[in-house]
């Protein structure tokens, strides 16, 4: 017993210790008028700044007598924001804060700012639909992968009397496929524009698109072969181009573009988000490139790109633009503020989900 005791006081006093070298701190704390104070916790850092993509610079953080760092910014726009800690000269998402950004490259967290009125990213009182994390077989690629797939309010995979249109929504160049869901809030804006009825009922499928350097072309015949495929053997969705889109941001932009002017019979509808065009892939299909643009504007019913005036994708985009048009392809430009960020992300799917699968 008395081992037991005097084994329970170390772990007590260990627990006491541990919390007096990383303190629980409230980060970030967003206040009532839209400032937020971030906290961080290291009594041996020289140097500790905040970044992120509602400030024009880094800014320095102050260290109090404990080791806390603080630093409380001005009311920030509503939306939802990536930013991190440099932590002398490292770069550290925030270890008290649980929304951490889904990418593969870069650590960063998450901070959301509510508006007044709920933004449609916002989770709202509607009917909500449901992200299931599924598996399929890449025939393309020799290998097992994952997929999300957003089903919408009243679904039920049983009722095979009721068909669903689909997009294949494409992530950004080191995001995941989760970073639709947990940065780009698909799901939420489906439920919230479905609510309203300003958009169609639909399934949303989020694949993941990064694959092995010296494999630039392997993604698009993944999506044909093995994507599609495996949706229409497990999902009651149409089969046919006009309930079939294709979306992505960034490298996914990109590969939307491949994907549906390669594939331009199985697409009614193509929305390339700030598209990263600097491939081999893209080189070898649009460059010569002699479309029959009087086939092809039959059969798109919405083709847009869509770009910030501060992005630095901006130039390269807009001579995608240009370029389409030249061909005497209808386009749909939507050219907004803001630069190459999800919150722009969030407003493109915003936009183009309406549009989609309309007679």
């Amino acid at each position: 017993m008395r081992k037991l005791f005097f084994i329970q006081i170390i772990i007590f006093l260990a627990g006491i210790n541990y919390a007096q070298r990383a303190p629980l701190l409230n980060s970030p704390e967003v206040h009532k008028d839209k400032s937020v104070t971030f906290r961080f916790f290291s009594k041996k850092a020289e140097s500790i700044n905040l970044e992120a993509e509602f400030l024009t610079s880094p800014k320095s953080m102050i260290k109090d007598s404990t080791g806390v760092w603080s630093i409380t910014v001005d009311p920030i726009k509503p939306d939802i924001y990536p930013y991190f800690f440099v932590v002398d000269g490292i770069q550290v998402a925030d270890p008290n804060n649980t929304y951490i950004f889904a990418n593969e490259r870069f650590k960063r967290s998450i901070v959301e700012i509510p508006g007044d009125e709920p933004l449609i990213h916002e989770l709202q009182d509607v009917p909500h639909g449901k992200v299931t994390y599924c598996y399929y077989k890449s025939s393309t690629l020799g290998r097992t992968r994952r997929l999300l797939v957003y089903t919408p309010p009243g679904f039920d995979v049983f009722d095979s009397n009721t068909k669903y249109p689909v997009l294949y929504l494409i992530h950004g160049g080191s995001d995941t496929e989760e970073t639709w869901t947990k940065v780009g809030k698909a799901n939420l804006i489906a439920d919230n524009l479905i609510a309203q009825k300003k958009a169609k009922p639909m399934i949303i499928v989020m694949p993941y698109g990064n694959v092995f350097p010296g494999q630039w072309d392997s993604f698009t015949k993944d999506v044909v072969n093995d994507v599609i495929p495996f949706i229409e053997s497990n999902f009651p969705v149409y089969t046919d181009s006009k309930n079939r889109a294709v979306a992505g941001f960034s490298v996914g932009g990109g590969q939307t573009l491949n994907i549906g002017f390669t594939n331009l019979e199985k697409f009614s509808c193509i929305c390339s988000y700030a598209p990263y065009t600097a491939t081999p892939e893209f080189k070898k299909n649009f460059t010569n490139w002699l479309p029959d643009a009087e086939k092809i504007n039959k059969q798109l019913k919405l083709f847009t790109i869509s770009v910030g005036t501060e992005d630095f994708l901006y130039e390269s985009v807009k001579s995608n633009i240009a370029m389409f048009e030249e061909k005497n392809i209808n386009i749909k430009p939507f050219i907004v503020p803001g630069g190459h960020t999800w919150m722009n992300c969030k407003l493109f799917l915003a936009t183009s989900l309406p549009q989609l699968f309309t007679e």
